[in-house]
């Protein structure tokens, strides 16, 4: 009955997201066209005046059928509050860097500590509230050894960490036609089972929903996309799903079935690490990594195929652990 209960979720946040980019690109075309950088691909130039901001057919989309999933089908209504409202919170962040970049024509949007205070705050709410008034508090159940771990005193600088980390990790992740999207539908719907594999209805239901509302979105964003989710969708999809995963307790497996984020981190901090070190030296051709195959030959489509491909290779390695 479960199973069914998530994929009618799925189903419903797919048709609500549809529904809703299609009816935002035309909106967005006259007043949000991207801004494409020049040292990036020059195949990527072609995609100047691509609408933006369609983020918020994801957040719309996910918001309501996981709200109303909680309502209808059960689970903590306090969990589903506190995640979606990290989730709406790192959205506006990235609505309002959005705003002023693509919109007000400001190349540099909000400031980076602008920004990244912005982000620990919301992160710290979610800590805190976790911390103090959660099932199970400050433990963190351990892959592989299948044990909780008491992070005690540590657990709040942790989890802020974590929602740092995966926000960020997954907007840089955004850089081709389809592969956040596609990638995130898939973490997403990892997660919604591991959800329930645990009992944990609330995360489940939400990561449900987002899978659902990326694969609505992908429909227009998948190569030659019509639509870019922006910032705004972005960081409200590495915010939701590090919040979904820590109030499971299941933060650590973002590390496996969220691995190509890791991936696409750890290139950016190697290639700047490298480059001061060396004096201007390139590790990669260029960071994030998707961009570095591309540079080598390989197409925009063979890329997110392949990133998508491998995923599902560890999302599937993350079912056989848990």
């Amino acid at each position: 009955m479960d199973y069914i209960i998530i994929g009618i979720i799925i189903g419903a946040s797919l048709i609500i997201s549809m529904i809703i980019t299609k009816v935002e690109i035309p909106v967005l075309k006259k007043k949000a066209g991207q801004n494409i950088r020049e040292e990036g691909p020059k195949a990527h130039l072609s995609k100047a005046g691509t609408p933006s901001m369609g983020g918020i057919a994801i957040i719309a989309a996910a918001s309501a059928v996981s709200a109303a999933a909680s309502f209808l089908a059960g689970g903590s209504k306090t969990d589903m509050a506190i995640i979606i409202f990290v989730f709406i919170g790192f959205g506006l962040i990235g609505f309002f860097d959005d705003y002023l970049k693509v919109i007000k024509k400001n190349n540099l949007g909000l400031r980076a500590y602008q920004k990244f205070g912005l982000q620990i705050v919301i992160s710290v709410i979610l800590a805190v509230y976790l911390a103090n008034y959660s099932q199970g508090s400050t433990l963190v159940y351990i892959p592989v050894a299948d044990m909780y771990l008491d992070f005690g005193v540590w657990y709040i600088p942790f989890t802020v960490f974590v929602v740092l980390a995966m926000t960020n990790a997954v907007n840089l992740t955004d850089g081709l036609d389809g592969l956040a999207s596609g990638v995130t539908a898939l973490v997403s719907l990892f997660f919604a089972v591991a959800g329930l594999t645990y009992g944990l209805l609330s995360g489940a239901y939400f990561c449900a929903a987002m899978c659902g509302a990326c694969l609505g979105f992908l429909v227009f964003n998948k190569n030659p996309a019509k639509v870019f989710m922006g910032d705004t969708g972005s960081l409200a999809l590495g915010g939701g799903l590090a919040a979904a995963a820590i109030v499971m307790k299941l933060e650590l497996m973002l590390i496996i079935a969220g691995l190509v984020y890791v991936i696409e981190a750890l290139s950016v901090i190697l290639q700047v690490i490298y480059f001061k070190a060396t004096g201007g030296r390139r590790l990669f051709r260029m960071a994030p990594i998707h961009h570095h195959f591309e540079m080598a030959g390989f197409s925009e489509t063979k890329v997110v195929a392949a990133f998508w491909i491998f995923t599902v290779i560890c999302c599937a390695a993350g079912l056989a652990i848990i």
